[in-house]
């Protein structure tokens, strides 16, 4: 049986480290989690798909679809699925319907009738649920649902299929067998993902359990059948996991017809292009895994969990992208193998030699799966956005630079960091507290000793505009003195154990109760402690951060809570595992919505474990990584792979959580870091002060000249932001999202394109490398950021950068305009009403170039109002224009509100031109034209010399930023 308590001497052990808390509780072994083989359900399925290929082509699905209950209505393929279960012939029922989505999405969701329709007893825990769980939709889906009732059967035969046409102009289908049941999609007639295709689904139906008979005297007592013997209880590193419902598992093959590269299904710490996971050289032996963990010093290029999971996966060949959204919260494992197209692949489309097949297994829940059929990434992103929702629009000084460590010790340590940052001149937004600043651990309290004056903290931050962020987790210190414990107990708002009682479980406060966020009534006292007067001593500059919920439990299996536990409405964790942290993540984004009436601020909260649809709520890191150039490496494809899983807004601990990186190590680390989409430095309570003003010369310099060159670029940045927010697209992105024919780069995941900047970059990974090898995807013109010089290159090819130490490997491609603003400032807040510089590259043929800007206040919901800027600019010969963004906006029409009334004096002060044609030399003058009036301001030509290109910088230009204007160089 699960030890509901430690031992003796373990509980010793454990409360002095709690006590200390200079160390991890646990040091992190591979063997502390779960292998697939340790996994009865994972096990039972990948046995079930070796029986299946074992078996061959003689091999059948046990699953097919009772003819005379198909019916397609209103955008809905509905049906009944019987599974044959024995050689008695012996059926269940399982209902499915196939949606099909105005957006021209289909949806494939199996249920089982039996447990919708009897009232099944459960032997151990009358309080659980009895149907399989069903509401993660509820949690996840925001939109996109709406029916295409233009959907219609094409191709049907009552007795073996239907054919359903659906999407914008009928252009998709999905075939639909019947014996045995399958489905596969097509666009544009050919098939580009298949459901079943190898026979793997496998619904673990409800069964009772049935006792072994005693043994008689003298008789040895029955063991149960191999396969049965995690049916309904399962030991793992000393926790037994009771369950009552039985075996209940979903296992499906989802075959990518065609495609040789599959992405997504964050987060893991490896490769972007997903590995196979059935062994072979370079390949993994184990399948992905997602099951949010609290997982120390993780590994590196392994399939094993990690602390949040999307199961949203992508394949892309060249010109094609297709995807799934596996909508379950359970423990889920993905099975990845490949397979050379056999005949003629050209008719697939180009690049399509190779087949993707992909195993998906959860433990328990509905089988409910979204199919997109692209053809573009972006399309799928939209879409999905449309379900789960789009990132949150950020304040603007959450995308500035976060100063953090584990800890800041006292109000004056802060105060000296924020000082010693000014005399410097190393501007950062936000500084962060840990867990230290509480008094013993409890949240919501203040050590009084060491933060005497949180208010006066708070207030000498906010005069540089500043922010303070503190961390509240959701383990509540069990203590008699304590208050918000008292109260969790008494309006019964904690997560129970598997006998309806309070579960207590063991985490840095010692013996503590976790808050059940799935429960409305939870979330609604919850919001009530963050009120300023409940939460003394913070203040509208001051933001949380969400850490250990996955949710860690030290003495729980696998660090984690036990699977029997239960949450509001019956549900057993093992349901909503990898909801959890995302449930704590909405009820603290709620709080700080409410913790005053007419609160106008946006809430920034940090969050470790996520699901889909975290990204409506803030921001999420890589947790604890460190500090070597194996996890500066890992941080880029980490954070590539949340940008097009839906959740850009990413960034992983800059200098490494645990240990001490040399100043190589840092300085290269911030340079990567000043583009990742969050930007934190953070450090263990064991590792040495590393702030940037302590690395010395010429490490200081360097490092302050990465972070002026993030503040510089914010506009660009903030302008990603907004993509993100209305349509899903990444911050940085990959060169397959940015080039989807240039094969070559498909797998490339150490550099990046910035937004829609055209900026790339490639951070240095290496230690001791003074060059970058920088791979080109096109046949455009690419310039040095900061020299301007051509770059010599090859599409397709890679180009040897100089990368000394001071230098970051950054590239403009031609043809696009992006704004900045170039006044070095402390924080964001003191640049709010600075004039803007654009940047304009030259492509290397036709004159053409494109770019934007969105602007709002950076910090209230005002834009929802239209208190906002939105332009676009365009070159074209040797005029450049500012428009409005959105033709069908009338800005006219808003009245402007204060932020806005003061944009009207912001300009747009410089236009540099990188690549200026020759026939602008001896040009003094240009023309401008804004607001009906026609003014003149002067231009600089510096010819190209020596492989640097030639640039023409127009200076006081004197147009407003939010005007539309015009300018005009001959």
């Amino acid at each position: 049986m699960r030890s509901s308590t430690l031992t003796w001497a373990s509980s010793l052990c454990l409360l002095s480290a709690l006590t200390s808390l200079t160390s991890p509780v646990l040091a992190v072994k591979e063997h502390d989690f779960k292998k697939c083989d340790q996994s009865g359900f994972c096990k039972r399925n990948r046995a079930y798909a070796d029986s299946a290929a074992a078996t061959g082509s003689s091999w059948t699905s046990p699953y097919n679809i009772l003819p005379e209950s198909a019916s397609i209505k209103d955008g809905q393929f509905q049906a009944v699925i019987l599974k044959t279960i024995n050689d008695k012939g012996e059926t269940v029922r399982l209902p499915i319907t196939v949606s099909f989505t105005q957006a021209g999405v289909a949806r494939v969701t199996v249920d089982e009738e039996r447990r919708q329709n009897k009232d099944i007893e459960l032997r151990h825990n009358s309080a659980a649920r009895k149907e399989r769980y069903n509401e993660a939709e509820k949690l996840v889906i925001v939109g996109g649902l709406e029916l295409d009732k233009t959907a219609k059967a094409v191709g049907e035969d009552s007795t073996s299929s239907t054919t359903v046409q659906y999407g914008p102009d009928g252009q998709f289908e999905a075939y639909i067998q019947y014996s045995p049941f399958s489905v596969e999609f097509k666009r544009d007639g050919a098939t580009e993902i298949k459901f079943n295709d190898r026979g793997l689904l496998n619904m673990e139906h409800w069964r009772p359990k049935v006792d072994a008979p005693e043994p008689k005297e003298g008789e040895e007592a029955v063991s149960p059948p191999a396969e049965e013997a995690t049916w309904w209880e399962e030991t793992f590193g000393g926790n037994t996991d009771t369950k009552p419902r039985g075996p209940e598992s979903i296992g499906l093959d989802i075959s990518f017809v065609g495609y040789n590269h599959v992405f997504g299904i964050p987060s893991h710490a490896g490769p972007l292009s997903l590995k196979e996971t059935r062994g072979g050289d370079g390949n993994y032996n184990e399948p992905y895994r997602m099951y949010n963990l609290d997982v120390f010093e993780y590994i590196l290029d392994s399939p094993m969990t990690l602390y949040g999971s999307i199961p949203f996966m992508q394949a892309h060949r060249q010109d094609s992208t297709v995807g799934v959204f596996w909508l379950n919260a359970a423990e889920t494992w993905v099975d990845i193998t490949k397979q050379k197209i056999k005949g003629n692949p050209l008719a697939l489309g180009a690049g399509a030699t190779t087949n993707t097949n992909t195993h998906w297994i959860s433990e328990s829940g509905l089988l409910d799966v979204f199919v997109f059929l692209g053809p573009t990434t972006q399309d799928i992103l939209q879409k999905y956005g449309e379900l789960t929702g789009y990132t949150a629009l950020p304040q603007e000084s959450a995308i500035g630079y976060h100063q953090c460590r584990w800890n800041y010790v006292s109000d004056d340590d802060v105060k000296d960091v924020d000082r010693k940052m000014d005399k410097y001149g190393i501007p950062y937004d936000v500084i962060w507290l840990d867990i230290e600043y509480t008094n013993e651990k409890k949240y919501f309290t203040w050590d009084a000793d060491k933060f005497s004056d949180p208010s006066g903290m708070g207030e000498r931050l906010d005069e540089h505009g500043r922010k303070l962020v503190v961390i509240i987790d959701p383990h509540i210190k069990n203590a008699p003195d304590y208050d918000v414990v008292s109260q969790l107990k008494s309006k019964d708002f904690g997560v129970k154990n598997k006998d309806g009682g309070i579960f207590d479980g063991w985490c840095w406060p010692g013996s503590s109760h976790w808050i059940d966020a799935f429960n409305p009534k939870a979330v609604d006292w919850w919001k009530s402690l963050f009120k300023y007067d409940a939460f003394k001593g913070t203040a509208e500059n001051t933001f949380i951060w969400n850490d250990m919920n996955e949710p860690s439990v030290f003495n729980g299996p696998e660090t984690t809570m036990p699977k029997d536990n239960l949450h509001h409405g019956g549900w057993e964790h093992r349901d909503v595992h990898n909801l959890n942290g995302m449930t704590f993540h909405n009820a603290t984004h709620l709080a700080l919505l409410s913790r005053k009436t007419g609160e106008l601020r946006r809430p920034f909260v940090l969050t470790r474990a996520f699901f889909a649809g975290s990204q409506r709520l803030g921001a999420m890191w890589t947790g604890d990584n460190q500090a070597s150039w194996d996890h500066l490496a890992a941080s880029i494809p980490m954070l590539l792979s949340q940008g097009i899983a839906g959740f850009p807004f990413s960034g992983a601990d800059v200098g490494g959580f645990f240990g001490n990186p040399d100043k190589e190590l840092q300085t290269r680390w911030f340079q990567a870091g000043a583009f990742y989409p969050f930007f934190r430095g953070h450090a263990h309570i064991d590792s040495r002060r590393r702030e940037p003003y302590l690395a010395g010369e010429p490490y200081t310099t360097i490092i302050t000249s990465a972070l002026r060159l993030r503040y510089s670029l914010l506009p660009a940045y903030y302008t990603a932001f907004h993509r993100a927010h209305v349509a899903g697209e990444p911050i940085i992105k990959p060169l397959f999202y940015t080039h989807p024919n240039a094969e070559a780069g498909f797998a490339i995941d150490d550099q990046f394109f910035v937004g829609n900047t055209g900026l790339l970059v490639k951070p240095v990974l290496e230690e001791g490398k003074d060059t970058a090898d920088m791979f080109i995807p096109d046949h455009e013109v690419y310039y040095d950021y900061f020299d301007y010089s051509v770059v010599p290159t090859q599409a397709g090819k890679r180009t040897n950068m100089p990368a000394p130490l001071d230098t970051i490997p950054l590239l403009m491609r031609g043809g696009h305009i992006f704004p900045r603003r170039d006044q070095p400032r402390r924080s964001s807040q003191l640049m709010k009403y600075d004039d803007y510089t654009l940047v304009v590259t030259l492509p290397r043929e036709g004159g053409h170039a494109e770019g934007s800007l969105y602007v709002d206040d950076g910090d209230s919901f005002d834009y929802e109002k239209g208190q906002y800027i939105h332009q676009a600019f365009v070159l074209d010969g040797n005029t450049i224009t500012s428009s409005s963004a959105e033709l069908e906006r009338d800005a006219s029409k808003v009245k402007a509100g204060a932020w806005l009334s003061a944009m009207a004096d912001v300009h747009v002060d410089k236009i540099v031109v990188v690549g200026a044609p020759s026939e602008w030399a001896g040009q003094t003058e240009v023309s401008v034209t804004s607001g009906g009036k026609t003014w003149t301001a002067p231009i600089d030509y510096t010819p190209a010399s020596g492989g640097r290109a030639a640039f023409a910088v127009i200076r006081h230009v004197g147009t407003a930023v939010g005007s539309d204007w015009e300018v005009t160089v001959v």
